[in-house]
């Protein structure tokens, strides 16, 4: 089984939906894990867009890269969803893990409120999500 690593800035909204839509489309051919550079709190508009998905991220946890570099977990891929100078920041795995870089605008840094803020944080969900599904057909 193939193992990818989504990380971001927080592990709070665009790593957790990375690996909330590879693990329900892949068919179990590949396992994805997520963590931030500094965990921060699940964000909560990011919980309610994935439930339109019918995919509940409610009881995930940010976590941090030490614990997977602690335990020297290998990935196959480790791909960042944050901005390009957080990505640089990226640890280096171990191994031959080939490393991605998708970036994804941030949902916790939308200086909007309400419905607007649901709003684009489901239109990056949408990025993501074709993204995942692009990526699953060439490598899964």
């Amino acid at each position: 089984m193939m193992k990818v690593l989504f990380v971001c800035i927080h592990n709070s909204a665009r790593s957790q939906m990375a690996e909330a839509f590879v693990n329900r489309l892949s068919g179990g051919r590949v396992l994805a894990q997520s963590a931030g550079l500094t965990p921060g709190e699940l964000n909560l508009f990011v919980v309610e867009v994935m439930k339109e998905e019918g995919i509940d991220i409610s009881n995930s946890q940010a976590k941090g890269m030490d614990g997977f570099i602690q335990r020297g977990e290998h990935f196959d891929y480790v791909i960042t969803v944050c901005d390009e100078t957080s990505a640089a920041q990226c640890p280096v795995f171990p191994g031959k893990t080939k490393r991605l870089h998708w970036g994804f605008e941030d949902p916790s840094a939308l200086q909007l409120s309400g419905e607007d803020k649901v709003i684009r944080t489901r239109m990056i969900r949408e990025q993501i999500k074709a993204k995942v599904i692009t990526w699953l057909s060439l490598n899964a």
